[in-house]
């Protein structure tokens, strides 16, 4: 084997075993928050012209399929954090 297909190999085997490394860390600790509970983390929800159609589904939302994009996690399968806005009130002093 001449030079340029051991490089080639090598190049091979590495890209592979990053592969495998980045997969085994993805395993053990996902970077997504937790599942949504309305999808339970699929991202797609029944469509509604399914629901009261005469069997037949399709419309835009779901293109065809029946199935539509989430609308509690937008389509992701994982939560979202609600923006909350806290206010807090200076606490009533009594007058020096």
């Amino acid at each position: 084997m001449g030079p340029i297909v051991l490089t080639q190999l090598a190049t091979g085997l590495s890209v592979l075993a990053g592969a495998v490394l980045v997969k085994s860390v993805m395993d053990q600790k996902p970077m997504a928050g937790p599942l949504c509970p309305s999808c339970n983390g699929t991202g797609r929800v029944a469509c509604l012209c399914s629901r009261w159609s005469d069997g037949d589904a399709g419309c835009r939302a779901c293109s065809g399929s029946g199935r539509m994009a989430c609308s509690s996690c937008g389509g992701t399968g994982t939560g979202r954090p609600i923006p909350v806005q806290i206010s807090m009130r200076s606490p009533n002093r009594p007058p020096s």
